[in-house]
């Protein structure tokens, strides 16, 4: 069986000693090793996963003339809204967590395939498309040039939760997660955009060792593999063409007894896949055995995606919690690890309250991923702490990558879900865009943390954005898609 050359080792590290896991061969026959690491991602004409990469460190920025001072709207597009009361409430429409549209630049050859092959094209069909999963249950196509339908939704029962996920490898693939019940049971779908067509569906997975079978994370593709987590406690590892999908491999494992569920996306780098859960386990597998490498406790839910660096040390991982089965006040471990042997580089314990009221309890702690600084911010990593401080109160915060120690702390008008996007001028100063849960949207200098311009501009940001020149587009709870342009 042929091996990529630069193959990371088959190993097991002695933190493995307290899993208890299974993995299942379903095709003996396809050759189960990557032959290329190659990352699918970095020559696509888009933002085709959550994060941009596989490392899931965003390298897609925005372009400045001059330094910020105003973001303006530029369009909405508004989805369906679905009432219908669940056992979770309602989820209306528009995106929420982790929601991430999908930005897309046709080339000429492409447009004239799906033209050929597709009969849903509307007359706003061009060049540049976005495409998002909404808490309705439909995937919309947008012209990100005017933001109107590009071409008819696909109409789905149950909410999407989760950011959709483009295969990079120009096939048409499009892979989709519900994330919760209200129309029969939930599972993970496959539509080929090409044909407009379903090409598969997996539902309820009576094998996994959790009855919860949620599809929050976004698909990442390796080579010629497509890996999918889901909170039933399993990785799927899948074969994928524009016709069908196959199962190739999975792994099932407890920790304590107990099969965690993964909503956060996972991450690659070479021939490992790391992935955390809501038991606070960190785990990195090799995706051609699917067997474990390495584990790490967390201390809690972890729920922000993971996010892979290669740093002048090594290759690096950074993780944060929440405060879900802590009491509060609590603790949110943000940690860096040496992501080939799970060794602790460091870790900030940051004391955070769960907030709301009896009625309602809303976790402490980090949701957004964390985004890498560069140009006047290298050597500095930034993300969202919910709780932090009072009740209810977000705080923007940037960390050191070599210690961990907190660099400055900017206070939000609220807590804050959504991942933040970087913007850099011409002499590599570093801006961010984000949003909080009350709709307000931020720029902020990077260097400083200075709130440069806030308006409230929305319902409420759980999404996180993507960034395309000078603009970002990012959902809204309710029911719009916004267009933002920073000046």
């Amino acid at each position: 069986m042929a091996q990529s050359p630069d193959e990371l080792p088959d190993t097991t590290y002695h933190s493995v000693s307290g899993l208890e896991y299974r993995v299942d061969i379903l095709d003996t026959i396809t050759d189960p090793n990557l032959r290329s690491h190659r990352d699918l991602y970095a020559d696509v004409p888009g933002i085709f996963t959550f994060r941009g990469s596989p490392r899931r460190d965003m390298p897609y920025a925005g372009r400045l003339d001059s330094v910020p001072s105003v973001i303006e709207h530029e369009w909405t597009f508004r989805t369906d809204y679905d009432g219908r009361e669940t056992n979770y409430g309602v989820w209306g429409g528009g995106s929420g967590w982790t929601g991430q549209p999908v930005y897309v630049e046709w080339s000429d050859s492409l447009m004239t395939i799906q033209r050929e092959r597709s009969q849903s094209l509307m007359s706003n069909f061009g060049s540049q498309e976005i495409i998002v999963g909404s808490l309705c249950g439909n995937v919309y196509f947008i012209d990100f040039q005017s933001g109107r339908p590009s071409r008819e939704a696909f109409k789905g029962q149950n909410p999407i939760k989760g950011s959709v996920s483009l295969d990079p490898r120009l096939n048409g693939n499009l892979y989709v997660g519900q994330g919760i019940p209200c129309d029969g049971a939930i599972g993970a779908v496959v539509y080929n955009i090409f044909d407009h067509k379903r090409i598969n569906y997996f539902g309820r997975d009576n094998q996994a060792w959790r009855s919860w079978g949620a599809y929050d994370a976004s698909v990442i593709v390796v080579d010629d593999f497509v890996i999918r987590a889901s909170e039933n406690g399993t990785i799927y590892k899948l074969s994928a063409t524009d016709k069908e999908v196959t199962m190739h491999s999975k792994l099932r494992y407890r920790k304590g007894g107990s099969a965690p569920g993964m909503e956060s996306s996972p991450a690659v780098y070479k021939n490992y896949l790391f992935t955390c859960d809501n038991r606070g386990n960190i785990l990195c597998t090799n995706i051609n055995t699917m067997k474990p490498v390495w584990c790490f406790s967390n201390g809690d839910d972890t729920d922000a995606t993971i996010v892979v660096a290669q740093e002048e040390d090594g290759v690096m991982l950074y993780a944060g919690s929440s405060v879900d089965k802590q009491s509060s006040p609590g603790y949110c471990h943000f940690t860096k690890l040496n992501a080939l042997t799970g060794e602790l580089v460091w870790q900030n314990k940051i004391k955070c309250r769960k907030m709301g009221s009896s009625e309602k309890v809303v976790e402490g702690g980090m949701f957004s991923t964390p985004l890498l600084g560069h140009g006047d911010c290298e050597g500095l990593i930034f993300t969202h702490i919910c709780g932090m401080g009072s009740s209810d109160v977000g705080t923007f915060v940037a960390i050191s990558r070599s210690t961990g120690e907190i660099v400055y702390r900017t206070r939000l008008n609220h807590y804050a879900w959504s991942s933040p996007v970087a913007f850099y001028t011409p002499d590599n100063k570093m801006y961010i865009f984000t949003g909080d849960v009350t709709g307000y949207a931020y720029l902020i200098e990077g260097e400083s943390g200075r709130i440069i311009y806030k308006k409230l501009m929305a319902n409420n940001f759980e999404s996180s954005p993507v960034v395309v020149g000078n603009t970002v587009v990012v959902g809204s709870r309710g029911r719009e898609i916004y267009k933002f342009r920073i000046r």
